[in-house]
């Protein structure tokens, strides 16, 4: 077991939180955040974010202040902004060396991130890597078929303190907070819940309301087959005569629009929110599902941190390093086929997809019709 002494940790003021720069690993940040708190109960937290998430982390029990930089924003720029907050602390949770640079050059005069080429120098504490972590490595094509043609030991199995919210809780742990696992968490008010269902044309609907994410900002490689999700769709919606609504960013629209398609007609009621809702919104109209069928992606993350039963479809990732993260009283659902190349972390499957087409659209609708409850 890991040991982190307590007594050498001074205790900070004001902190600051370098936050990832993707929605899912934004998410599973969060027990780590939350581990801090109860570390520095009397500390101010900041969070610097991207702009594109900075929804995400309103009214998080946590943050107190949120300083966001916009698309194109330097490294200079970024640190300039820093300077004005005044703070004592900075922990970097992203592996880059621009995230190390930027509280460098804001003067914070201590800087823990993980030990990585070409950013140590900009850190004060250097954490080396975590024992037990597993790196996510694209596999070869080469390596692919040699998996296909002699498959590897069934009886390997990636353990569960491999999960990426270990990562953040590791760096936590190095300023003396507690590393054990709890799940992520959001917050999102249910003034938001209201505002939404009134938006979106949903405050008159009595049927139960289930959430449908068939895209992935990944890849092709992470995605479900359309034509499945639909066939799934259907026969949930005959079981438990729900409202899907359909989630997704702008990439995602051609995909939700085939869907919808497809299966707007009297007996199957849709509402595509594709492309249409801002980050609060899209927690907000996840927060009213009974249930989210999803691939593995950044929805997938927040609808569990919101404590929202999920179903999740895997290929090309690995459940146990970025699969939903259980919590109390909810049980998360994962599918995944037992192709011998899964997972190969690539963006575009470079044979016969496998690995999504083995996972059987009856086993999907079971598992949706056990997490709803049906």
């Amino acid at each position: 077991m890991e040991h982190y002494p307590r007594s050498s940790i001074v205790q900070p003021r004001r902190i600051l939180v370098r936050g990832t720069n993707w929605l899912g690993d934004a998410v599973l940040t969060t027990p780590a955040l939350l581990r801090l708190r109860e570390r520095f109960p009397d500390a101010l937290f900041a969070l610097l974010t991207p702009e594109k998430l900075r929804g995400l982390w309103l009214h998080h029990p946590v943050i107190q202040e949120i300083v966001s930089f916009p698309p194109g924003a330097g490294a200079f720029a970024v640190a300039k902004m820093l300077r004005a907050g005044r703070f004592d602390l900075a922990l970097v949770l992203p592996n880059s060396p621009r995230s190390a640079l930027e509280v460098f050059l804001a003067g914070i005069p201590r800087r823990i991130g993980y030990a990585r080429p070409w950013r140590n120098f900009f850190l004060t504490q250097a954490v080396a890597p975590r024992t037990g972590a597993v790196k996510m490595r694209k596999r070869s094509v080469a390596e692919i078929k040699r998996r296909i043609l002699r498959p590897p030991d069934a009886g390997f199995r990636i353990p569960d303190s491999a999960h990426q919210i270990h990562e953040y809780l590791h760096l936590a742990a190095a300023l003396g907070a507690n590393p054990g696992p709890r799940p992520p968490q959001l917050a999102v008010l249910p003034g938001e819940i209201a505002a939404a269902r009134n938006q979106f044309g949903l405050d008159k609907i009595s049927n139960p309301v289930f959430g449908l994410n068939p895209g992935a900002e990944f890849g092709p490689a992470k995605r479900w087959p359309p034509e499945r999700f639909l066939a799934a769709a259907r026969e949930i919606r005959r079981r438990a005569n729900c409202v899907w609504l359909l989630f997704g960013g702008k990439n995602d629209l051609a995909i939700a629009n085939q869907i919808e398609s497809a299966i707007r007609n009297p007996h199957l009621a849709t509402v595509n929110l594709a492309g249409r809702t801002s980050l609060r919104e899209l927690m907000a109209l996840l927060k009213l599902c009974r249930v989210v069928l999803t691939n593995d992606t950044g929805p997938m993350h927040v609808a569990a941190a919101l404590g929202v039963p999920v179903v999740a479809l895997f290929g090309s990732t690995a459940p146990e390093l970025t699969g939903p993260v259980p919590s109390a009283g909810v049980r998360h659902r994962i599918l995944k086929s037992d192709a011998p190349c899964s997972p190969c972390f690539r963006r575009e499957c470079p044979i016969d997809f496998r690995c999504m087409t083995g996972i059987p659209v009856e086993g999907v609708v079971e598992a949706v019709s056990s997490a709803a409850a049906l």
